[in-house]
C-alpha cells in the first residue's frame, strides 16, 4: 500500500507532507485545524456566491410557506416555515465532562435539525428547497404561476396534473432521498431515488410508501449519485438534484444562518467579538454543513468557528481540504473502507464545489469513531431525554476534541481567543433522528450502553 501512487505520489510521500495523513489513514481520531483559514472580509472576495443569494432563497421559501402549512399540518403553527428549535444541553455537558475527564468551557446547544418537520432531518433544508425551486420555475415558465399568487392554490389537481409530467432524481445514503421523495411526490413529481448500499431499509420503505421509485445498489453513495445522473441525462423531462455540485441545495441549507441568529437573540445567547460561537456540522458529502456555515459566516463573520465533523472511516472533507485535492480524491484511495454505522456520513469523496467554496472559511474539521457515536447517542438519551440517529452525534463530540486536542488549543491561541473561551457557546449541529423508528432507536441505544460499558471497564 505505501507504494500506491495517489495523484503522482505515494502514501508514504502523502504521509511525509501532511503529518495527519497516517492517523487518517490508521482511522483514528483526529483533529485538524485548517491552515487556509482567512478573515472573513478575505476569504469572500474568491466566493461568487453572496448574502443576495442566500436572501432569495429565504424570500423562495416565504412564498411557499402557505403551501407547505396547507399540505403538512404539523408546520401548520410555524406558518409553513420549516424550522427546529435550538436548545441548551447542561446535563449532558456534565455527563460529557465526567466520562471523557475534560471540561468544556462556555454552554453547549443543540440545534434540533433531528427535528425539522416534514423529512426529520438537516435534508429538510436544502433537499425541499430545491424541489420547491424546481417547481417554481417550471410553474412561472409555464405561465402557471408569478411570484405575486398565493402559493397555497398549487395544492391542486391542476398542478399536481403538470408536475406529474416531470421527474425528479437523486442520489443518496438516506436522508436527502427523504425530503426529495416526500416533497417531490406530495407535489406531483414522478420521483426516483437511487439509495447506496449504506441507507437503511426503514428510509427505503418510506420512500415507496409515498410511491416514490427506490434503486438500490451494492456499491457506495458515489455511485448512487453517478448512476442518478446518467438517468437524468437520457430524459430532458428529468430532474437531477446533484449533492456533490449543488448551487441551490447549498442555498437552501444557508437560509438557516438567519433564522439561527433570531433564535439565540431570543435566547440572549450574545455572539460578538467576546462571545464567540462554536459550532460542529455532521458532514458527509458536504452540501448541508457547507451551506450551513456558510450562512453562518455571512451572518456572524469572524466570530464563528465552523469545524465538519466525519467518522473515521469516511473522512473524505478532511482529506479533500487538508490535501487541497477536494473531490480528486477519495477515501478508498488510501485504503480507507468507508463504512460507517454513520449512513449520512458514509461518502468516500467530498464535493469539489463546497470544498472549494469554504477552503479559506472553515476552521477546521475532525473524525470521530463509530463506537463514540453510540456512546454519545445513549447519554444523550438518559441525560436530555433526545434521540438521535448515529450520524447526527458526530457534531456532540466537537468540543471534547476542541479541548483536548493540542490542535484545538493551538487554533484557540492563534486566534486571540484564549481570554474569551470562557463566554464562548458550542453549538452541536443535530442532522436527524426523530423518523427512526422506535425499534431501530431501542438497538442503537443498547449498543451506546453497551459501548459505554466497554469504555468504563
Amino acid at each position: 500500500m505505501e507504494n500506491k501512487i495517489i495523484q503522482g505520489r505515494t502514501i508514504k510521500e502523502w504521509e511525509e507532507q501532511y503529518p495527519l495523513m497516517s492517523k487518517i489513514i490508521s482511522t483514528d481520531e483526529v483533529f485538524w485545524t485548517n491552515s487556509k483559514y482567512e478573515k472573513f472580509a478575505d476569504a469572500t472576495k474568491k466566493i461568487s456566491l453572496s448574502e443576495k443569494d442566500v436572501r432569495d432563497a429565504e424570500e423562495r421559501l416565504n412564498r411557499f410557506a402557505p403551501y407547505i402549512a396547507k399540505v403538512f399540518p404539523e408546520t401548520e403553527k410555524t406558518n409553513g416555515i420549516i424550522e427546529s428549535p435550538i436548545v441548551p444541553i447542561p446535563t449532558m455537558q456534565s455527563k460529557m465532562e465526567e466520562t471523557y475527564n475534560q471540561e468544556i468551557l462556555g454552554q453547549l446547544l443543540l440545534k434540533c435539525d433531528s427535528h425539522l418537520a416534514i423529512s426529520g432531518s438537516i435534508k429538510a433544508r436544502g433537499g425541499i428547497y430545491e424541489v420547491l425551486k424546481h417547481a417554481e420555475d417550471l410553474a412561472i415558465e409555464n405561465n402557471m404561476l408569478t411570484i405575486k399568487d398565493d402559493y397555497s392554490n398549487i395544492d391542486s389537481d391542476k398542478f399536481r396534473e403538470f408536475f406529474s409530467k416531470y421527474s425528479i432524481a437523486v442520489g443518496s445514503t438516506g436522508n436527502l432521498g427523504l425530503s426529495i421523495g416526500i416533497m417531490s411526490a406530495q407535489l406531483g413529481f414522478k420521483v426516483y431515488v437511487h439509495m447506496s448500499a449504506d441507507a437503511k431499509q426503514w428510509k427505503k420503505d418510506l420512500l415507496r410508501s409515498k410511491g416514490v421509485t427506490v434503486i438500490e445498489y451494492e456499491s457506495d453513495y458515489s455511485k448512487a449519485v453517478e448512476e442518478g445522473r446518467k438517468q437524468a441525462e437520457a430524459d430532458p423531462n428529468m430532474y437531477f438534484v446533484d449533492d456533490e455540485n449543488s448551487t441551490n441545495l447549498f442555498l437552501g441549507y444557508a437560509v438557516a444562518a438567519y433564522r439561527l441568529k433570531r433564535q439565540l437573540e431570543e435566547m440572549n445567547v450574545v455572539v460578538d467579538e467576546d462571545h464567540p460561537l462554536f459550532v460542529y456540522l455532521p458532514c458527509g458529502v458536504g452540501g448541508g454543513p457547507g451551506g450551513v456555515a456558510f450562512g453562518l459566516k455571512l451572518v456572524f463573520k469572524d466570530n464563528v468557528h465552523c469545524f465538519f465533523a466525519e467518522p473515521t472511516h469516511s473522512p473524505c472533507m478532511v482529506i479533500g481540504l487538508m490535501t487541497g485535492m477536494h473531490d480528486k480524491v477519495s477515501v478508498q484511495d488510501f485504503g480507507i473502507d468507508n463504512i460507517t454505522d454513520a449512513d449520512g456520513l458514509a461518502v468516500g469523496r467530498a464535493s469539489g464545489f463546497v470544498g472549494k467554496t469554504l477552503e479559506n472559511l472553515m476552521s477546521g474539521s475532525y473524525t470521530v469513531k463509530d463506537e463514540e457515536l453510540y456512546i454519545l447517542l445513549s447519554m444523550l438519551s438518559d441525560s436530555e431525554n433526545i434521540q438521535l440517529e448515529p450520524s447526527a452525534l458526530a457534531g456532540i463530540h466537537g468540543p471534547i476534541q476542541l479541548f483536548r486536542d493540542e490542535a484545538g488549543q493551538r487554533y484557540i491561541e492563534n486566534n486571540n481567543l484564549k481570554n474569551k473561551i470562557k463566554n464562548v457557546s458550542h453549538i452541536a449541529w443535530a442532522t436527524g433522528g426523530s423518523m427512526v423508528p422506535k425499534d431501530v432507536m431501542e438497538t442503537y441505544y443498547k449498543k451506546g450502553k453497551e459501548a459505554s460499558a466497554t469504555l468504563n471497564n
